[in-house]
């Protein structure tokens, strides 16, 4: 039985998790963690999540319980990873991060800290767009240097973080396989007299409203046609369902920084 704990625990995505892992075979949730100063800590995690009594106090001191789990899943903020992924790596714990925003520092860090412990990473956990990744991956390859390329994601009015972190992943995805710098050629929004469109870039637009649970769509337009890919989320079920895969796979695995596409075996398919 492996043992999960999960951080962010009273949030939305928090509880969808706790109830994903009861849902799943093989999955035992120990602990649930949340920050400090919040009046959920000391409450039953389960009662929280809406499944009944568990028996397990919400902490804010996720040191105290390291010893209690194996995989920690991680959704929260970039600033509460950072702190979490080194806890997690003095105890040797393996780590689910689904967290946005993270620096090039931080994301610098995590990389030297999976020399020791095993971590997937990923923008989106989303079975269906990682699926996504692929088809929009097999456009760029068709279409080439003969289509403007742009992409538009929505989501609620909390998410802190923009463009979020799956359109940044899909761009990057097109800019390597039509062998582009990301960094030159993303633009993200436009004001003003911005000038004649260039060819190479990707355009970033962000919406943040209402509780959009997340929405994104890549633009291939040329001239006389569009073709448009697109993937909605309706609820946070989807991801919880990625991760707790992701940390039912990562048990295999005894250090090293993975992704998505390595759990579903993208990779080896490409």
């Amino acid at each position: 039985m492996t043992k999960i704990a999960v951080t962010g625990a009273a949030g939305k995505m928090g509880r969808t998790l706790i109830q994903t892992i009861t849902e799943t075979e093989g999955l035992e949730l120990t602990a649930a963690v949340e920050q400090a100063g919040l009046p959920v800590i000391g409450s039953d995690a389960g009662e929280l999540a809406g499944i009944g009594n568990l028996g397990i106090p919400v902490t804010d001191q996720l040191a105290s319980v390291c010893e209690e789990f194996d995989v920690l899943i991680d959704f929260t903020i970039a600033a509460a990873t950072a702190e979490n992924m080194e806890t997690c790596a003095s105890f040797r714990r393996k780590m689910i991060i689904g967290t946005t925003g993270l620096s090039e520092l931080e994301k610098s860090r995590l990389m030297e800290l999976t020399s020791n412990i095993a971590v997937v990473f990923a923008s989106n956990f989303s079975v269906g767009v990682n699926a996504t990744f692929r088809l929009v991956q097999v456009a760029a390859q068709i279409f080439g240097d003969t289509v403007d390329i742009e992409i538009i994601e929505a989501h609620h009015r909390h998410k802190v973080d923009a463009p979020s972190g799956t359109a940044l992943t899909m761009g990057k995805i097109i800019a390597d396989t039509l062998d582009r710098d990301f960094k030159d050629i993303a633009v993200y929004g436009r004001e003003g007299d911005t000038g004649e469109r260039g060819r190479d870039a990707i355009g970033f637009h962000s919406l943040r409203a209402g509780d959009i649970v997340g929405e994104h769509t890549v633009v291939f337009a040329g001239t006389g046609e569009r073709v448009e890919i697109t993937h909605r989320a309706h609820s946070r079920v989807n991801f919880a369902e990625g991760a707790v895969r992701a940390a039912s796979w990562i048990m295999n695995r005894e250090k090293g920084l993975f992704d998505m596409g390595d759990v579903l075996g993208l990779k080896e398919s490409s």
